[in-house]
C-alpha cells in the first residue's frame, strides 16, 4: 500500500526537500500559503493541494519559519491536528522553541498522532544535495518510522531524545555557526588589511587549526568558492532574518538557564546590528561586509 505523503512549506529550504521525496517515494502532495511555487512543484511530480481541511494524509512534513507559523498550522488557523487521521506521522521541521514543540507535541498525543520536532543543518545547499542533518525529538518508536523518508532528504539522521531535544540541539548548532562565519569574516578582514590574498590565507587556513565549516564550506570573501552565496551577491542561503531569530532561542535558552555566554551574546548583538541595518534578506555570510572595512578605509 502506497502511503500519502504531504509537505508543508515550499520555501527555499522546504521545496528541494520536497523533491528529493518525490524522488524516492513518487507521488508526493504540496501545500504553502505563497501559490507562485504552485507550477514549480508540479512540474517536479507534485500534486498541489489547495485546501488542508479536506487533505488525505499518512505523513506530514512541515517547514515553516518559526513557532508562530507552526502553531497557526498545527493549533490555530489551519487547526491541522484535527483534520489529520488517528495514527499519523508529522514530522516538523521548522527551528521553533523547545516550549512550542511540546505544547504542539501534547495536543498531537491527546488526539492519537505521531509527532516528532526534526529541525536542520545545512543549508539550501544540503537540501539540494540531500545531505541535510537531522537532529530529531520525540518517541523512539516515531523516530523509527520517520527514518526511512529523512533518509531521502539527509545525510546524517540523529535521535536526539525528548520532543524538544531536537531543537535544542540545533539552537546550540547555530549559535556556534554565527560564532564561527563571525570569526572566519573577522580572520579574512585581518588578513587583507595585511595584505594576504584571500585566496593563499584560505588554503592555509583550512589546512590549519583555524579549520572551521564557515572556512570549508561556505567562505563568506566574495569569488573564493563557487555556488555559495558570498559569490552570488550574498543571496539565497541562510538569511540574517534566520540567523538571528534562532539567535534570539539562543538568548532566550541561556536566560532560563542562567548561562552567561560572552561570545553568543556577541554574535547576537552583531546579528542584530546587521539585521536592524537592512540586510536581513541578504545571507548571514554577508556579515563580512560589515566586519571588513577594507573599502571604507582604502587600503
Amino acid at each position: 500500500m502506497k502511503e500519502n505523503i504531504l509537505f508543508i512549506g515550499l520555501g527555499n529550504m522546504g521545496y528541494p526537500m520536497s523533491k528529493k521525496l518525490i524522488q524516492q517515494f513518487g507521488k508526493l502532495q504540496g501545500f504553502d500559503l505563497n501559490s507562485q511555487i504552485k507550477e514549480e512543484f508540479e512540474k517536479s511530480g507534485g500534486k498541489w493541494i489547495q485546501d488542508l481541511s479536506s487533505l488525505q494524509a499518512d505523513v506530514v512534513f512541515s517547514m515553516l519559519p518559526g513557532a508562530q507559523e507552526v502553531k497557526k498550522l498545527y493549533l490555530e488557523e489551519q487547526k491541522l491536528l484535527s483534520v489529520l487521521k488517528k495514527g499519523t506521522l508529522i514530522v516538523d521541521c521548522s527551528t521553533c522553541d523547545s516550549q512550542s514543540v511540546c505544547d504542539v507535541f501534547k495536543k498531537a498525543k491527546k488526539k492519537g498522532l505521531l509527532f516528532l520536532s526534526a529541525p536542520v543543518s545545512g543549508g539550501t545547499k544540503g537540501a539540494e544535495k540531500g545531505t541535510l542533518t537531522f537532529m530529531v525529538g520525540g518517541d523512539k518508536k516515531d523516530f523509527d518510522l520517520a527514518k526511512k523518508y529523512l533518509k531521502a532528504m539527509g545525510k546524517n539522521i540523529f535521535y536526539a531524545g525528548g520532543v524538544g531535544d531536537g531543537q535544542s540541539v540545533k539552537i546550540c548548532n547555530n549559535m556556534l555557526l554565527a560564532i564561527h562565519m563571525v570569526g572566519t569574516c573577522e580572520a579574512f578582514a585581518l588578513g587583507q588589511a595585511l595584505g594576504l590574498k584571500p585566496e593563499v590565507l584560505s588554503k592555509i587556513m583550512k589546512a590549519s587549526s583555524g579549520q572551521n565549516w564557515s572556512l570549508e564550506n561556505y567562505n563568506p570573501c566574495p569569488d573564493l568558492m563557487p555556488f555559495v552565496p558570498s559569490s552570488n551577491n550574498y543571496e539565497g542561503g541562510f538569511s540574517v532574518r534566520l540567523m538571528l531569530k534562532d539567535l534570539q532561542l539562543a538568548q532566550k535558552a541561556m536566560k532560563e538557564t542562567n548561562q552567561n555566554l560572552n561570545l553568543g551574546s556577541k554574535v547576537f548583538e552583531i546579528y542584530k546590528k546587521h539585521f536592524e541595518e537592512g540586510f536581513s534578506n541578504k545571507d548571514f555570510s554577508h556579515v563580512f561586509q560589515k566586519i571588513n572595512k577594507k573599502e571604507k578605509s582604502n587600503l
